[in-house]
Formats: C-alpha cells, sequence, structure tokens
C-alpha cells in the first residue's frame, strides 16, 4: 500500500464551493479541530506505514488524514462501512470534510484495511491530544468529575455449551473443505458430520426441564464424542496437508493461514469440551474465569451487574470518566467483573496528571463506595467527595453528610454521566461491538469516544463564539 497525497480540489470543486455547497456547521467545526493539530494526522500516518518496508511505492491508499475523517465521521453518523462509502461518494459536502473532493471514493474494504492498521495506543493518544488541547483553549478546567461503569457488548450469540459445540463442528467442517478444495489429491478421510452435531444440538435446546434430568446427560455425550471425532480427524487433516507437496507457493501460503485457523480453533473447541464434560458429565461447578463463551471473540467477559432486565452480559466491562463540560477524560476496557471501588484512586490519578491538579468535586455512584475509595479522595486533596456509602449503619457525621446540599447537587451533577453513555449506546454506536478481537475492541471504544469528544468540542465553542457576540 503506498501513502497517497492528499488530493487538491478541482475548478470543479471550487466552483460548487462558490455556490454555497458547505459542509455542515457541526462537521466543519470537527474539521477545523482536525486541522490545528497536525501531531494527530503524524499518528495516523505513523500506523499506516508500521510493517511497510517501501510505504511510498505500490498501489495507491488512503491518506492518513482521509483515514481519521472517514473515521470519525464513521462514528458521528454511526454507520457502516458499506454506508459510509456509499453516503461519502454520493454527498459533495462529506467528500470536502474526508478531503476526497472530486477524487474517487474507494471500495468498503479499503476503509476495512487503513482502519485495521490503527493501535489501541494510538487511539488512546487521539483522545488525550484532543482533550489536551481543549484544556489548552480554556473549554475545560477540570474542576468536575464524574465516573461510572458500564457494559460494551461483544458480537456473540448467547452461549450455551450445546450451541459451541455445534459451533466448532460446523466451523471446523467448512475450513476442512476449504483445505480439501486446495489440495483434492489429499488422501486423509474426513466426514461431514453438520447435520447429526445440529440435531443433537437442536435436541438438546428443545428439552424440558424434566426431560433434562433423565436425558440431557446422554445427548451431551453423544454431542461431545461427536465433536471430539471431527477434531481429531481435521487435526489429520492438517497434517496430512501440510506435509503433501505444494503446487505452488501461494496455494501453500493459503494452507498455512487455514492450518493456522484450525489450530486456534481446535484449542477454543478443546476448552468448549472440558467445560461441557466438567459441568454436565460430571456435575461439577465450573469457575467463570475457567470458562469460554464465544469460539469467534473468546476474550469475551460474563459481567454480573445486578440488573433485573439484564441479571448476565456478555462483553467487556467499560470505565467512563468524565468531565464538568461533557469531554470524557479517560476510558478504560476492564478485565473481568473487578469491583467498581477499586478504580477510584487510578481515575484520579489520571485527572492529576491531565489537569494538573485535583478535582474539587469526585462524584460517582454507590457502587464506587468504599473507605479505601474516600481515603483516596482525601488524598488526592478533592474538597467534595461524593459517593454514597452503600451497606452497613452509617454514622451520624456520614449521614449528615450526604443530606447536605453539596453533596446532594454533586448527586445530580453524577447523573449526567448516564445520559452520556446513553448517547455513546444510541448515537454513537457503543452498545455492540462487531470488530473481531480485544485489540479492535478497545480500539472501537477509543473512536466511539473521540468522536464524542470531538463533537463536545465543537459545541462549546459555538457557544463560546455565540457568548462573545453577545458581549459585542
Amino acid at each position: 500500500m503506498r501513502l497517497s497525497v492528499s488530493p487538491q480540489p478541482s475548478f470543479a470543486d471550487l466552483e460548487l464551493q462558490r455556490q454555497g455547497l458547505a459542509v455542515d456547521e457541526a462537521l466543519q467545526a470537527i474539521g477545523n479541530i482536525l486541522d490545528a493539530q497536525a501531531g494527530l494526522i503524524e499518528l495516523v500516518r505513523q500506523d499506516l506505514v508500521r510493517g511497510l518496508r517501501k510505504p511510498h511505492t505500490g498501489r495507491g491508499g488512503l491518506t492518513a488524514e482521509q483515514t481519521l475523517r472517514a473515521y470519525v465521521l464513521k462514528q458521528v453518523k454511526n454507520w457502516d462501512l458499506r454506508e459510509l462509502r456509499d453516503r461519502t461518494a454520493d454527498g459533495f459536502t462529506l467528500r470536502i470534510f474526508t478531503h476526497f473532493f472530486s477524487a474517487s471514493v474507494p471500495t468498503h474494504k479499503a476503509f476495512h484495511r487503513a482502519f485495521c492498521r490503527l493501535q489501541p495506543q494510538t487511539v488512546r493518544a487521539l483522545n488525550e491530544a484532543v482533550v489536551r488541547g481543549a484544556v489548552a483553549q480554556g473549554l475545560e478546567d477540570g474542576q468536575q468529575l464524574r465516573s461510572d461503569t458500564t457494559v460494551v457488548e461483544t458480537n456473540i450469540h448467547f452461549p450455551t455449551d450445546s450451541g459451541l459445540l455445534w459451533d466448532g463442528v460446523r466451523v471446523l467442517t467448512r475450513l476442512v473443505g476449504k483445505l480439501q478444495a486446495l489440495l483434492p489429491e489429499l488422501a486423509a478421510p474426513f466426514v461431514n458430520h453438520t447435520r447429526r452435531a445440529r440435531r443433537r444440538m437442536q435436541e438438546i435446546q428443545r428439552l424440558t426441564p424434566k426431560q433434562r434430568q433423565h436425558q440431557q446427560v446422554s445427548k451431551y455425550r453423544e454431542l461431545i464424542t461427536l465433536t471430539t471425532a471431527v477434531l481429531s480427524s481435521a487435526r489429520a487433516v492438517v497434517t496430512a496437508a501440510l506435509a503433501a507437496p505444494c503446487p505452488d507457493p501461494l496455494t501453500g501460503t493459503q494452507i498455512d493461514a487455514l492450518a493456522k485457523d484450525i489450530a486456534a480453533y481446535g484449542d477454543r473447541i478443546d476448552r468448549v469440551v472440558a467445560q461441557a464434560r466438567r459441568r454436565v458429565l460430571q456435575g461439577e461447578a465450573v469457575a467463570t474465569e475457567d470458562k469460554i463463551f464465544s469460539i469467534f471473540e473468546p476474550h469475551t467477559d460474563l459481567i454480573k451487574r445486578g440488573k433485573v432486565q439484564r441479571p448476565v452480559e456478555f462483553g467487556h466491562k467499560v470505565l467512563l470518566s468524565e468531565s464538568g463540560h461533557g469531554l470524557i477524560t479517560d476510558y478504560r476496557v476492564l478485565e473481568g467483573n473487578p469491583p467498581d471501588d477499586r478504580h477510584v484512586a487510578p481515575s484520579l490519578q489520571h485527572h492529576i496528571a491531565l489537569f494538573g491538579g485535583p478535582p474539587t468535586l469526585a462524584a460517582h455512584d454507590r457502587g464506587f463506595y468504599s473507605l479505601a475509595a474516600i481515603q483516596a479522595c482525601q488524598a488526592a486533596g478533592v474538597a467534595t467527595e461524593c459517593i454514597p456509602q452503600r451497606g452497613g449503619r452509617k454514622t451520624p457525621e456520614r449521614a449528615a453528610y450526604e443530606k447536605s446540599r453539596a453533596f446532594r447537587r454533586g448527586q445530580r451533577f453524577r447523573a449526567g454521566i448516564e445520559g452520556r453513555i446513553s448517547v455513546l449506546f444510541r448515537g454513537r454506536g457503543m452498545k455492540r461491538c462487531l470488530l473481531h478481537g480485544r485489540e479492535r475492541f478497545e480500539i472501537f471504544v477509543g473512536l466511539a469516544v473521540l468522536a464524542n469528544n470531538l463533537l463536545v468540542i465543537a459545541d462549546l465553542l459555538k457557544r463560546r463564539a455565540a457568548r462573545r457576540r453577545r458581549a459585542a
């Protein structure tokens, strides 16, 4: 891939702009913010050329500026890649914003290849630079801080042991079919058991509670035996394919890739078989950290937050810290389901490093309460800590403090982060991550946060300009 030079506006572009075709006000403000910080473009450019021996040769690709602007546009509008490509190609103002102008807009696959080269640390650095730029412009003073956790789902179906075993059989069968198509003369036998495995899976899922007492173990034993046999046959086919003579280098590369995929899925299926045997056949209670909830997204965590409507969620817990003016100053994708109270001290440390001092108000919900969290706020120099006590008998001093006007005002301020989370879910598409892998998951969350911060800064700049006009 060769990094192209940003196309210059043609005479047709200039004529259309002269006729009054202008970018949307919010997008224009975001474009001005990106133009003002040239370091953001350099961060993206370094990711695009990462691993390329000759980045200035080959077929032309997206520029760093086009990649960043296109991804920001995708998150702001909550579009998928196909819709991003179609709307950008069809809209002149979107061509201006993404700096394609009259040049041809690449396919959605080209956008995908460019976006996949971004790294989580690059997206985090982009967010840090945007927030620091807002602080430098006086748009944010860091006097208030509120934090909360939420769950971003991974793109999986509801996990059951029977469903995961069926997933393993059908995926292995598909991959082995591709391998046999590349090497038709391969002598290793492989029997297609997908129909039989699907029927066993459906029979298990259709069992009534009374039938499960007598039939579940036998049906699971048959499905586990079938899955184990398919896995052994797939590994034998891979061994034979790697030992067979390769007709050409391209076919050899494809065979190696398929062999790696089968090996990776095989390891995950081994874990599924082990947990099904322990849970169903041996009657053992399997710990959550020992379970796998998807062979496609093995990094998925099971989260229990005590919600009545959603007792269990599958994805990752995400910590969000927001300032008083709506900027998300910190985000973290957490491992497992840790208690919220242990995140108070790291959140305050990040805030102090970003703004040079502690906030005067730190507001959290009762899930963040602990004596260690209160002491962390006091040690950091927070003037008003606003964390309601959960459980236990309150001392008279604590009860009086939580009834004070400052504490109640802080709790009203804390409730605002619930609206911010709703905006991220509904407006920025952060409810469910459709990307594969733990690294892409963190990038997805970071880019949704980046789009939110750019929109908030654009709105703050608009309000400040309006105030100055009124004052003039």
